[in-house]
């Protein structure tokens, strides 16, 4: 079940489709919220260089009842950790102000994603992996390391894992895989043909497809699911940044899904795993816990 954006992202999402006046509305919101949340209506107005009833309207083009709820709703979104969910980097940012933007940014991004993931959905995947004979993980540019920190987790449940960042050898394992294979493919965007065609390759071969990606997007509906991913960037101008970071997280909480599901009786063999790397590192002396 999609939730409803908090107004700050609803803001920045429909910044290009507002008139001029209320655009400037907008941008005066979206540089400083805890600001425009003090803001009295007359002030907000004088901020953005409108008229009182330009603001008004702003406000019944999001669905608000005046200008006290809009101030309650940022104050909302600020309250869910969306502080910094539209404010980019400028070139004059010191150290200081470009690291909080890209912390709160992140921040930001991961509380969105936590509000919008549908635990049913989750409990679905989670199925997928664990009546899984082997996974393949796939991802190409930003995602392909993605797919490898995926390999380091999982093979950790024993079963047969891989991971793959080439086109071709995605293609060859799609051509000869079997019922009961999972593929999982982590794809920001969706849009990537390869990855969509591999999709419907293994789909036709009997092995079950799932994707961590956009939705509605070509490669959620090539596959047998889709464990639905919001977009708080734009990754075809941007460098990928906080895109990774959820997927990332996902990746933790399917991990940690499939941990619950094993039970205790699994612990063991996790433990083994942990204590197998104790002779690769160096003793922790006493005075480093002072």
């Amino acid at each position: 079940m999609d939730r409803v954006r908090n107004l700050l992202e609803q803001i920045q999402g429909r910044l290009d489709e507002l008139n001029k006046a209320e655009r400037k509305v907008a941008e005066v919101i979206l540089l400083n919220p805890q600001q425009a949340t003090r803001f009295s209506i007359a002030a907000l107005a004088q901020a953005a260089k409108v008229s009182e009833p330009t603001v008004n309207r702003f406000c019944r083009s999001f669905g608000v009842n005046g200008y006290p709820e809009l101030k309650l709703q940022l104050a909302q979104s600020l309250a869910s950790g969306a502080a910094y969910v539209s404010r980019a980097v400028e070139a004059d940012d010191d150290p200081a102000a470009y690291t909080q933007k890209i912390f709160g940014s992140a921040i930001a991004s991961l509380d969105s994603a936590c509000q919008q993931l549908d635990p049913q959905q989750v409990s679905r995947a989670v199925d997928m992996l664990i009546q899984a004979r082997q996974i393949h993980f796939f991802g190409l540019g930003a995602s392909a390391p993605v797919a490898l920190d995926a390999q380091h987790k999982f093979f950790r449940f024993n079963l047969a894992v891989s991971a793959h960042a080439d086109v071709l050898m995605q293609r060859m394992l799609a051509s000869v895989t079997h019922t009961g294979d999972l593929f999982v493919i982590i794809s920001y965007t969706g849009r990537t043909r390869e990855l969509v065609e591999v999709a419907r390759l293994a789909r036709e071969n009997g092995a079950s497809v799932l994707a961590l990606t956009a939705a509605g997007s070509p490669l959620a509906q090539a596959c047998s699911m889709a464990l639905h991913i919001p977009l708080p960037e734009d990754t075809d101008i941007y460098m990928p940044m906080t895109s990774r970071i959820i997927q990332l997280t996902v990746l933790d909480v399917l991990a940690t899904g499939m941990t619950l599901r094993r039970g205790v009786d699994f612990q063991p063999h996790l433990r083994k795993i942990k204590e197998s790397l104790n002779a690769s590192r160096y003793p922790i002396e006493d005075d480093e816990l002072n």
